[in-house]
């Protein structure tokens, strides 16, 4: 242990600072080494839709065994039909020929109104599902006037993995169309599949929609 010690010793400076000879591969205080062992990760834009009254948004590409996570952002998407409607989306195995997947949820909402009235935190198992192929409430309702809308993202995980479920995590907020409240959204469940999942869509309960979707992979 003395000679340990003498050795470290002997590899700092009168002013406390540690000598490059002191520094190996094997230390953790070897900083180039240490971060060039560990990946950082990137985000990468792989597609960016736009809506303008239209029935949904589908990313039937794109999504495949390159990326373990996929992330998705939905900026001021509003329905177009006058009313309170839940944003939502649903998964493909088939390319987008059916969006029928499996899935199991949970859901809860944070709100409070513009006139400091009202406000809670709640489960809501009415926008949950329990081995349902139904499209997945990201958004408890959505209103279609000027200044109402709904922004937010969803994380994907591993969709192309032929061996476990698919999880989701989803958070968004949005003015809701039948009172001016503040809802922050939170879902996340699994597509109850071992089928990779090769497509995902995205669209209101009712109507058409307004907005901008953006997919990335997560390196």
């Amino acid at each position: 242990m003395g000679s340990i010690t003498r050795s470290f010793a002997n590899n700092i400076t009168t002013s406390g600072v540690l000598l490059p000879a002191s520094l190996t591969n094997n230390s953790i205080a070897n900083v180039t080494a240490y971060n060039a062992a560990i990946a950082t990760g990137n985000m990468v834009l792989i597609s960016s839709q736009t809506a303008s009254n239209s029935a949904s948004i589908s990313f039937t590409t794109g999504i495949n065994s390159t990326y373990k996570e996929y992330q998705f952002y939905f900026i001021n998407v509003q329905p177009v039909s006058l009313g309170n409607y839940n944003f939502q989306f649903n998964m493909s195995t088939d390319s987008g020929s059916n969006y029928n997947v499996t899935k199991t949820s949970a859901f809860f909402v944070a709100y409070h109104d513009e006139a400091d009235t009202t406000a809670s935190i709640t489960y809501d198992g009415g926008f949950d599902l329990a081995q349902s192929t139904s499209f997945q409430p990201l958004t408890s309702g959505v209103g279609n006037s000027a200044d109402e809308s709904a922004s937010g993202s969803m994380s994907l995980f591993n969709p192309s993995s032929t061996t476990y479920v698919k999880h989701f995590i989803a958070n968004t907020n949005c003015l809701r169309g039948d009172a001016i409240y503040g809802y922050n959204n939170y879902s996340a469940g699994y597509g109850n599949t071992t089928s990779a999942v090769n497509a995902v869509q995205f669209k209101f309960s009712t109507g058409n929609m307004n907005g901008n979707i953006l997919m990335y992979g997560i390196v």
